[in-house]
Formats: structure tokens, sequence, C-alpha cells
């Protein structure tokens, strides 16, 4: 005889089974602390969420140490636990994942097994859940003899359990193959989903993560495939907040891309949120609005219209749920914990009532430890914590860290305007065009965007609440510091400063690059960037070096020239004069066989030129010089060139050629200015600084011997 659905069964009972909706604590990493799932658990309560599930992968006795008793005061801190849910209305589920090690058809492990799962009913538990996700599924040979599958095997221990637990109105099972991308061949051709749903007893409900482990859109008629073969509808296990597979991400955009016609095929929604506990605010409270959706109110707080309208960014809106609204109430309500102060002695929220009106004869508002609110006179620096925190401030964090397969829409924009400023560069130091005119328009937009991540930096990081901050502190520092980057190098480009000497050195500051051993494995391999956010193909730069020829003297001048009105900070007629300029220039032609052009894909973007005699190019009083150093070199490179291999493979030729010439040694000059340059030459290893007599004081000679 078949076995009865879920539904059916339920009826038949006349029991009605609540939607489950809430949290699992289910990442990888450190758990959360007693004190935030406390706290978690009001959030619940006041947002209409009504189940936690209990299954952190670190804790040690849920899923590596399953066999292990808890101890009296691990006991206790349970007991407390699920004593707080039950204060807040909240199903407390606990997970155990015996899956690693277990053996299904050894009864000891099993009797072991209930043993744990008994002790915690006694702490007051009464909905439980077996997990058997991230495993192997190669059974060992006692189990290939009693089971026909490792399904077989899973069902027949959790159905004994679930009897034994007394059956309890929530238990939740998680497969091995616990989305659609693990399934063989198919969803609906699975062996193992079609043994999981014939034979796992109909009060035991299944979680699903959807098409994959972390699913970007979950549809209506995955779950109605999903559901057949389960032969119930499945409780929604979600990653879409999850950030435990990488620690350089953090989301908190909306939920999203889960339509709202989902809520009557599921058992329920579970989100699986970033590690961090407090940025998880926005992932929380967004899904409490998605489940009240239907109904039109957010944990019984205060009635939202959730109906999409007009300027909804998103294609195919829900007319019960807008991704956006819901962003904008959690960022709402999230503003006031950000400022309100966390600890005792912690900074104080500002409230410019508190300062003193330079009209006031009154004193300033003395704090609860008696100390004035110091107010800055007319010609002082103003607070840096005058401005607090605000929700454009909140709305910018969430679209820098939206969701896995989005970026908000400030960070598309930045990402957008960088990739046109990059590639239309060429606009930039031509006569003044239509061309030139949008570049510098675009350019000073993005740097607005720029400021916004700076200020709302430093107001997140003024914030009263310390807590929130210290979760954020790593994810906006990096922000922040990429952003300054990406700043810093458009002001290049549009001659706003001087082209940055860290770009053209082996050795930059380590915040000038991604490090790590996971960065330098990624850039080794051939698909590095193909599967960005910001579907750009991976670009490098193609350089060709060639001799130079008498055609090139006007681009050279143009590089010469752009240079330097970088170095100058007066006019280019007050720069020190260079031996030099006379070769970049075109005064003086290089020696044969003594230039080179180094070219891209937009033309030339570099040179070096050299006199192998430059006697007749030195005054009188230089030339002792000569003896050691006869020969000089001059070399500029656009600062559109970031990659200095290119650079060392053409001055290393000249310097070849220069000594089968029969030249003993080279000398350059520099002015002081061009740092970017005098890096370049250090980090060769073979030029040093050199005393010259007749040097304006602001140039510098440097040599190498050949």
């Amino acid at each position: 005889m078949p076995k009865p659905s879920a539904s059916k069964a339920a009826a038949e009972t006349g029991k009605t089974r609540r939607f489950i909706s809430g949290v699992v604590e289910g990442f990888y990493g450190r758990p959360w602390t007693m004190e935030q799932r406390t706290e978690l658990f009001q959030r619940e309560q006041k947002w209409g969420l009504n189940t936690y599930l209990y299954a952190p992968k670190d804790d040690y006795k849920h899923r590596m140490y399953w066999r292990d008793m808890y101890s009296p005061e691990e006991a206790e801190k349970l007991v407390a636990l699920i004593t707080a849910a039950k204060k807040n209305g909240v199903d407390f589920i606990y997970a155990i994942s015996p899956g690693l090690d277990i053996t299904f058809s050894n009864p000891k492990e099993v009797a072991t097994l209930k043993r744990k799962l008994d002790q915690v009913s006694g702490f007051g538990c009464s909905s439980f859940s077996l997990l058997f996700d991230d495993i192997e599924t190669e059974m060992c040979p006692a189990d290939k003899q009693a089971f026909s599958s490792f399904a077989h095997a899973q069902v027949a221990v959790t159905n004994e359990v679930f009897t034994h637990l007394g059956q309890p109105d929530t238990f939740l099972f998680c497969p091995t193959d616990y989305c659609a991308a693990f399934c063989t061949p198919t969803v609906s051709q699975s062996a193992y989903l079609h043994t999981v749903g014939e034979n796992l007893l109909p009060g035991i409900d299944v979680l699903w993560t959807g098409s994959k482990v972390v699913s970007h859109h979950i549809t209506v008629e995955s779950i109605v495939e999903v559901s057949s073969v389960l032969k119930r509808a499945p409780v929604i296990w979600d990653n879409i907040h999850a950030n435990d597979y990488d620690p350089q991400r953090i989301f908190m955009g909306p939920y999203k891309d889960r339509p709202t016609d989902l809520i009557p095929k599921l058992r329920g929604v579970l989100t699986n949120p970033n590690c961090e506990y407090y940025p998880n605010f926005v992932a929380i409270h967004t899904l409490a609005t998605w489940c009240g959706s239907k109904g039109g109110r957010v944990g019984g707080q205060r009635d939202v219209e959730m109906t999409g309208d007009d300027d909804d960014d998103e294609a195919g809106s829900d007319p019960c749920y807008s991704p956006k609204r819901a962003l904008t109430l959690a960022l709402t309500d999230w503003l006031q914990e950000f400022l309100s102060t966390d600890q005792p002695g912690g900074p104080r929220p500002l409230n410019p009532t508190h300062l003193k009106k330079e009209s006031s004869d009154e004193e300033p508002m003395q704090t609860d430890v008696g100390d004035p609110v110091y107010v800055p006179g007319s010609g002082d620096n103003p607070l840096f914590t005058a401005e607090p925190l605000t929700l454009d401030d909140l709305q910018l964090l969430s679209e820098l860290f939206y969701l896995p397969y989005e970026h908000g829409s400030t960070a598309r924009t930045m990402l957008t305007e960088l990739d046109w400023l990059k590639a239309h560069r060429e606009a930039v130091g031509e006569a003044e065009t239509e061309m030139t005119a949008e570049w510098r328009s675009r350019a000073k937009c993005f740097d607005v965007m720029c400021v916004a991540v700076f200020t709302m930096f430093n107001r997140l990081s003024n914030a009263p609440n310390r807590s929130i901050l210290y979760d954020l502190y790593n994810y906006i520092c990096d922000i922040k510091s990429g952003v300054t980057l990406a700043r810093a190098y458009v002001k290049q480009l549009g001659g706003q400063s001087r082209p940055s000497a860290q770009v053209m050195t082996d050795d930059p500051e380590p915040w000038g690059f991604r490090g790590g051993l996971s960065g330098e494995f990624q850039r080794m391999l051939p698909c590095h960037g193909n599967r960005d956010l910001f579907r750009h193909p991976p670009m490098t730069s193609v350089y060709s070096i060639r001799p130079f020829c008498p055609e090139d003297k006007t681009e050279i001048q143009k590089i010469h020239m752009e240079m330097q009105r970088g170095e100058a900070k007066a006019p280019a007629a007050a720069l020190p004069a260079l031996i030099s300029d006379g070769l970049a220039g075109g005064q003086m032609s290089p020696s044969p066989n003594c230039g080179l052009v180094l070219e891209d894909e937009m033309g030339v973007c570099g040179y070096v030129l050299g006199l192998t005699d430059a006697t007749a190019a030195t005054l009188k009083n230089q030339r002792a010089l000569l003896a050691d150093f006869p020969s000089l070199v001059t070399m500029q490179l656009h600062p559109r060139v970031t990659d200095p291999a290119p650079a060392r493979r053409m001055i290393g030729s000249l310097l070849s050629l220069m000594k089968t010439s029969g030249s003993r040694g080279v000398f350059c000059e520099l002015r002081q200015g061009d740092r970017r340059m005098f890096d370049f030459y250090s980090k060769l290893g073979s030029f040093t600084t050199l005393k010259m007599a007749g040097l304006p004081q602001d140039v510098v000679a440097m040599g190498t011997s050949l």
C-alpha cells in the first residue's frame, strides 16, 4: 500500500502544520555566540519568523564528534538556548550530522545516535533534524551488505530515529543530493531521490537548496518537479546569503529571485546566511518580509504594501513582494541599531542638540561622566564624528556587497564607468573635443561615487554600535582600498596627478595588490576572471618593441611633453633642463641602432633613446663623468603602461646594443619629480645614483657599467 503524503497524514490527525520560516545556523566557521542566538530569537519573534535550526558545522559535537554526549556545562547552555527560543515563540530544531563516519548497519551506532538525541530531548527540545549533506557517498563493506543503496541506508536510520522520538511534529531530513545539480542524471530520474520519496515516513520533511548549492533563482516549476519525486513539499535551505565559501565576500542585498508564488508550494524556507552575525540583519529581515508578503504584514509590526511599480528596476516584478522596498525597510530598521550604543562607555551617538549654538549663552550639555561636549569654533577643524551614519550610507553599503550573482546598482555603475574611462583613455591629452569633454565629465562622476564610498566608510567607522562595525570592518576596509586604487588610476589617466610609481615596480606596498596563496593560484589559471559578475573578458595588454624611426619623433615628443606636464607644479618652462631633453624633443637624433619604441594596441606608449658618445651634448664641467659613463640614455613611458616587464626588456635590449657598440657605461638624468622612473631605474638593480658636477639642484643622475 502506498504511504500517505505528509499533508494527508496531517489532515488525518487534524493538525495544521504551520509554514516553517526562519534561520538555519548551518555554515562552516566560528559558530554564533549564545548571546547572538538569543538576540536572533527576539528578532524572529518581532519580524514574524518561527524557526531556528541549530546546525553549525564547526560545533564539533554536532558533526565531527557527534557520538559525544554534552557535558553539564554545555547542557546548561543548550537548555537556556532552547528556553529562550520557546519564550520568543521560536521552534528550536536540533540538528545532528552523523554522516561523516556512521556505520548505518551497526545497531550500536544507531543506539548511540538515539541516546544523543534523547539527551537533547531532555533539554526541552521537541524538534529535530538529521543531516547527510557534504559527505562521501561510498558505503563501507558492512553497509553494502545490509542495504541496496546509500539512500536506503539513510532512510532506514532516519525512519528509525523519527519513530524512536515519537514522530515529532517537526523532523527534517537533509539528503546527500540536496540540490538539482547533484542529482544523477536529473531530478525526475534520480534513483536516490525516488528512494527517499518512496520510503521516508510521511511526517519527515526534506531540505532542498534549489537548482544549485547556492541557487540564483528558485522557480515554481522546479519545486513542483522535486515535490513530485519526494512526494512532499520541501523545506528550502537557502544559501543565497551564505559566505562561508569565500572570506572576501559578504552579502547584504535583499532576499530575491524567489517568487512569492512558491510559498503555497513549500513546507518552509530557512536562510543559511553570512557567517558574521550582525550583517545578517538584511538577509533575515527581507526574508521575513517575503514570507509575510501574501498577508501584507511584516512581523505583525506594521502594514507594508509590497506591490511592484514602475520605478522598480527588476524585470518581471512580483506583485506581492518588491526586493527594492524590502531592502529599504530593512536598512531603515538597521540604521537605528547602528546609531545605538552597544556597550557601556562606547561612542555616543551624535545628537546635534548637544552642541552649543554660537548664538547661545548656555554652556554645552554635560555627558553622563561630566565631560563637556567639545564644540569647534568657526575657524577650527570640524569634528570628524560630526556626521552620523545615514540611510544612504547603508544603501551604498548594501549595493557594494549585494548578492552572489549580482552587484548592486552603484557597484555596477562604478564598474561600467571605470571600464569606459579605461577603454577611452586616448581621448585625454588630445585637443579639446566632444569625446574629451565626455571623458572628463564621466571621470568627475566616477570620482563623486568614490568619495561617497570613503564618506560611508568614515561614518560607519564612527557608528556607536561597535559590534556591527567589527563584523563589517574587514570588508569595508577592503572595498575602500580597491576604490582608492581605482580613483587614483582614473586621476592619473586624466592628468590630475602624477603617474604613480607603484604601478611600475615589482615591489609594491602590500595594499596595492591582492595577496594570498589563493590569489596566486587563481591568477595562474587560464580561466581566471571568466565568471566575474561584471562580464568583461579578461584583457591583457600586448606590447611590442621595435627600432626607432624618424617618423616616431612626433609621438615621442607628445609623450615627453605629457610626462613633463605631469611632473610640473609650475609651467613646463620652469622645469630644470636635462641634457636628454634634446633627444626626446627631437633636437638631437639618437646614435645609429640606439633607439627603441614600445607600442601597445593604441600606438606608441614608450621609448628609450641613446647616444653612445655624449661628449658633444654635455657641458665641460660634466665631462669628468664620461670617463666611466660615456653614453647617455633617456627613457619614458606613458601612464597607461602599468606592466614593468616590457619596459625592462626594452632598456635591457638598448643597453645590450650600446655595449656591442663599445660603450663602457651609460648614465641618465631624472628630475626629482619623476618619481616613477626613478623607482623604475632603482628596481632594475644595476643603476646607482651618481655624483655629477654641474647638475641643477632638482636633477638626479644615475648610471650603470656595461
